[in-house]
């Protein structure tokens, strides 16, 4: 069976360092603090000015005041720091955040993202996904292998406006895992129960190796 969201989070719990600075993106990526392995002490920030978030809270004991930057209520723990947005973009451009891990409408075989709008569609802003490609060291994507109707978000080209170029590092679906590498994707895992030929046969990207 294909991994579900958690199981997908999970997965991209496992790319996390010990004593990095992490961005989590909005929807299935926040669901990645979660399951920070035991032992591995990461610093999670949220762009709205957060430094040190905790996991979601359980039911009723929520905090309407302590949102994330997709304004779902978090918890904070006893080293979380708060500041202004500035603050948290100088982070981010300065190259302080190790890694951010997002969601995608698409991604191309050249590491290209599309994640931020769909035309004729009304958006809120472009939020700070922009930045966090281009600022931070390494950008894990984790998402659906295909839409709703059932096409391939895993493209050779983005169709949508782009969040950033030659951008992404790995891709994390509910399929497997894929890293951008010269000449296209090459597979590095495969979900639990699903073949190389589903995988192959979901993909428009091109897939060396």
């Amino acid at each position: 069976m294909p991994w579900d969201r958690n199981q997908m989070a999970a997965r991209a719990a496992q790319e996390l360092k010990d004593g990095w600075y992490v961005n989590l993106g909005i929807g299935i990526p926040t669901l990645v603090s979660n399951y920070i392995p035991k032992g591995v002490n990461v610093t999670l920030q949220s762009e709205n000015g957060m430094l040190g978030m905790g996991p979601f809270p359980y039911e009723g004991e929520e905090d309407p005041d302590l949102i994330n930057a997709g304004k779902q209520t978090i918890t904070e723990l006893p080293h979380s720091a708060y500041f202004d947005s500035s603050t948290s973009f100088a982070m981010i451009r300065g190259g302080k955040i190790a890694m951010a891990i997002l969601g995608a409408m698409e991604v191309a075989e050249n590491g290209d993202l599309a994640n931020w709008m769909i035309p004729g569609k009304l958006v809120k802003g472009m939020g700070g996904a922009m930045d966090l490609v281009a600022g931070v060291g390494r950008v894990v994507v984790v998402m659906d292998h295909a839409s709703k109707h059932g096409e391939s978000k895993v493209l050779k080209e983005c169709t949508l406006p782009l969040t950033g170029k030659g951008v992404v590092d790995r891709i994390i679906t509910n399929l497997g895992v894929l890293d951008v590498v010269p000449g296209g994707l090459k597979i590095v895992e495969l979900a639990d129960g699903v073949t190389e030929a589903e995988l192959r046969a979901a993909t428009e990207a091109t897939i060396v190796g």
